[in-house]
């Protein structure tokens, strides 16, 4: 009976045509998406079978290697030291309320027990485990939330077709594919996705970018359909709760229930290929970001950012409104690098104590600067300075009334006064935090 149910849904999302683009969430996609905005720090985990080669998760385009020999990699994906639990525990004591996990990245190979296709990792390693299951399972019994990261390209299925930008110098790829075959089989796997794990708090989508033209200098248009109507509307009838991410580049597309910004705080475009300020919508936002300079497992990676840095980041994603996704690399082996569960570790201690200013905030009324970022919660502005070389600090055309203005961790009172410039405060160097010194004020 659920496999007859499971295909109805599906033959009701396709014939849906352009519903999407009259989306109107459900009450339980709403709750949904409130939960996401109070929720603010997840884990996450970009692990596959790239990891045994240690050299990041865009290893078989980066080295150009062949699919024949790519498809040797499973045989010594073996991770006998992987411990969902141990994973979830992590997360959890870190202070992280959901995990975003790769279902199936680039090198098109699922993680997950899937009837799609036998590139799996039930069929191809000697593990025969589905991962996915287990860390749904402990999720489940902890109480975080789950999400599945989906890639939309492909460098090993045939009939992703037309080629994208990348992965063209691998060799043993088709010369020609069925683009709606491709479709159906991504269809097939998100089904399996949204009834073999259960409630999955959302999908999030990567690679749109790769069938955009590309002049040398600029991004063009998309060259082919990745028919979102009928994607976005499958998920939202097998999970209506489920959230819809995509990590374009673009403004929201109708459907969508969160926008992501990938290694750049909302509207900053440091890195060229970013979200203008003028892309931002008014969904749910999330900030993705590394621990040290790689997404998947790297062997040679030390660009290790420290506690300061990691925790500062956590602060001024919710300073612009945004969560934070913090990325781990497991190893081929099953196990976290050491350095990466120390570090959150330290970011879960400082929430322990600080959680407060960030937990269920929405951004704050003071507009975030390189010295500091504001939320607010209940009537409350927090303050968080993260610039601790100065004294005197100022809040130009500040026109509220402070009714109260005090240090968060000790409660004593703050220095300032509000004239023609704005707000201005000081800070003595025993009240400074080395990380982020916060300051609760209620204001009129």
């Amino acid at each position: 009976m659920k496999r007859i149910i499971t295909v109805l849904l599906l033959v009701l999302s396709m014939q849906s045509g352009l519903s999407q683009q009259n989306y109107n969430p459900t009450k339980e996609n709403l709750e949904a998406r409130k939960w996401f905005e109070d929720a603010k720090f997840g884990l996450f985990i970009h692990w596959g079978v790239y990891s045994v080669l240690g050299d990041g998760e865009w290893v078989m385009n980066n080295q150009n290697i062949a699919i024949e020999a790519y498809e040797k990699l499973p045989a010594f994906f073996n991770p006998v030291d992987f411990d969902a639990e141990a994973w979830v525990a992590m997360a959890k004591a870190a202070g992280m309320k959901y995990i975003t996990i790769t279902s199936r990245h680039h090198d098109g190979f699922s993680m997950f027990d899937t009837k799609a296709t036998d590139y799996n990792i039930i069929q191809k390693t000697n593990y025969r485990k589905d991962v996915l299951k287990a860390l749904s399972d402990a999720c489940k019994k902890e109480g975080i939330k789950l999400f599945f990261y989906y890639s939309l390209l492909d460098w090993h299925h045939d009939d992703y077709f037309p080629r994208g930008r990348t992965g063209n110098g691998i060799a043993g790829r088709a010369a020609s594919g069925n683009w709606d075959n491709y479709i159906a089989f991504m269809k097939t796997q998100l089904t399996e996705l949204l009834t073999n794990y259960g409630d999955i708090a959302g999908i999030w989508f990567d690679g749109h970018w790769d069938q955009k033209e590309w002049d040398g200098k600029k991004f063009g248009k998309v060259k082919v359909d990745w028919h979102y109507d009928e994607l976005y509307t499958l998920i939202h009838t097998l999970q209506p709760n489920c959230l819809i991410g995509n990590n374009h580049h673009l403004a929201p597309i109708p459907g969508e229930d969160f926008q992501m910004f990938e290694k750049d705080l909302p509207g900053r475009n440091t890195t060229g290929w970013g979200t203008d300020a003028s892309d931002i919508g008014q969904l749910p936002k999330e900030v993705c970001e590394t621990i040290n300079g790689s997404w998947g497992f790297n062997l040679q990676d030390y660009k290790h950012k420290s506690d300061k840095e990691l925790i500062q980041y956590l602060i001024n994603a919710a300073g612009y409104g945004s969560n934070l996704l913090l990325n781990v690399g497991p190893m081929p082996n099953g196990k976290i690098q050491t350095e990466h569960i120390n570090s959150l570790h330290s970011i879960g201690k400082w929430l322990d104590a600080h959680g407060e200013t960030i937990y269920g905030t929405r951004q704050g009324p003071v507009a975030p600067t390189k010295d500091m970022v504001s939320t607010q919660k209940d009537g409350v502005v927090y303050l968080h300075v993260l610039d601790q070389q100065k004294d005197t600090y100022i809040i130009p055309h500040f026109k509220g009334k402070v009714k109260k203005m005090e240090y968060y961790d000790s409660g004593k009172n703050v220095s300032y006064k509000i004239d023609d410039y704005g707000l201005t405060f000081t800070i003595p160097a025993t009240a400074k935090d080395s990380i982020d010194t916060i300051i609760r004020m209620e204001v009129n």
